[in-house]
C-alpha cells in the first residue's frame, strides 16, 4: 500500500500557537481554566487536563480573579465584558486571524456597513465574531439564507454592505454566495471580503487534488471541527472512500484492497495523531 500524506495536514499556526502557550502558562500556574475547548483536539485537550487546565463552559461558574485562557475560537464582545467585570487574568489565545476579523466588523460597524456574516451559525468562532457586527448584520451558512438576508437588508435601508467569513468556511461555498450577493446587490455599495484563513483554503485545494489521485482518503480530525468536516466533504465528493477518524483507533474498517491511500488532517490535529494513522496502516497492510 502507498500512503501519501497532505503536505498541509495537522496543526495550523494559529492552533500550534495556542497549544505551545497554554503547556508553557500551566508550567508555572495549574490553576489555570478555559473557556471551552481550547482546540477541537481530543487528545490535546487531555494532554493539556493532565497538566491542570480545566474546561469550562461558561465564566459564572468561576470566582473573580480567576486566571482563564481564551480559545483559539475566540469569544463575544459580551464574554469580554463580563471577564473585566469579574476581574479575570485573561490569556487570550485567539487565533490572530480571527481577531483580524473582529476587528474588521467593528470597522464596517463604524462606516455604517450592513455585515453578512457567511459561516456555520452555531460554531464557537462565529458567535464571537457575529457580536462584533452590531444589530446590522445577518449570518449566511447556506444559499438558502441569502433571501433572508437580502430582506433584511432591504428593511433596514442601508445601502452598504460589507460581506466576511468564517476563517474555517468553505471556499467554494463562499465563492457561489458572494456571486449571488453580487448579483442581488447591484444597487448598493458592496464590499466582499474574504477573511477565509489561508491555511483553510490550502488544505481544502490540496485536499481535492489528493482525492482525485487515491483509492481511499483518510481524514483525520475532530467531527466538531469545522474546517476537518470541511475537508471530509471535498474529499468525499471526489472520492467515495473517504473516512473520518479523529485516532487511529477509530480505523475500523478494511483497506486492504486500496492500493493507494491519501491522509489529509484538520487544522486542530496533531503530527501524533497522523503518525498514529499511518504507522496502523503501514503495520497492517
Amino acid at each position: 500500500m502507498e500512503i501519501i500524506i497532505g503536505k498541509n495536514a495537522g496543526f495550523c499556526g494559529g492552533v500550534l500557537n495556542s497549544v505551545n502557550k497554554a503547556s508553557k502558562y500551566l508550567e508555572t500556574n495549574k490553576n489555570i481554566y478555559c473557556l471551552g475547548e481550547l482546540v477541537h483536539n481530543k487528545e490535546v485537550i487531555y494532554s493539556l487536563s493532565k497538566k491542570g487546565l480545566k474546561i469550562i463552559n461558561s465564566l459564572y461558574e468561576i470566582e473573580d480573579k480567576s486566571n482563564v485562557i481564551i480559545r483559539a475560537h475566540g469569544i463575544s464582545k459580551e464574554t469580554y465584558e463580563l471577564a473585566k467585570e469579574k476581574n479575570l487574568n485573561i490569556y487570550d489565545l485567539t487565533c490572530p486571524k480571527v481577531l483580524k476579523i473582529h476587528e474588521e466588523a467593528k470597522k464596517y460597524v463604524k462606516n455604517n456597513y450592513f455585515i453578512i456574516l457567511v459561516a456555520l451559525k452555531n460554531h464557537p468562532e462565529t458567535i464571537g465574531t457575529i457580536s462584533f457586527c452590531g444589530p446590522s448584520s445577518f449570518i449566511v451558512e447556506e444559499e438558502k439564507d441569502i433571501k433572508n438576508a437580502i430582506t433584511k437588508i432591504k428593511n433596514s435601508g442601508n445601502k452598504k454592505v460589507a460581506v466576511i467569513a468564517q476563517t474555517t468556511f468553505s471556499l467554494d461555498l463562499f465563492k457561489k454566495i458572494s456571486t449571488i450577493l453580487i448579483k442581488e446587490l447591484k444597487d448598493y455599495e458592496l464590499i466582499i471580503n474574504n477573511t477565509i484563513c489561508n491555511a483553510t483554503e490550502i488544505r481544502q485545494k490540496e485536499t481535492k487534488e489528493l482525492a482525485s489521485m487515491v483509492d481511499a482518503m483518510i481524514i483525520v480530525g475532530a467531527r466538531n471541527s469545522s474546517n476537518t468536516q470541511k475537508l471530509y466533504e471535498i474529499s468525499k465528493s471526489i472520492c467515495y472512500n473517504t473516512y473520518n477518524i479523529e485516532t487511529s483507533k477509530d480505523l475500523k474498517d478494511d483497506f486492504s484492497d486500496y492500493k493507494k491511500v491519501g491522509i489529509m488532517a484538520g487544522a486542530s490535529t496533531s503530527k501524533e495523531s497522523i503518525d498514529g494513522v499511518v504507522n496502523l496502516l503501514t503495520d497492517k497492510y
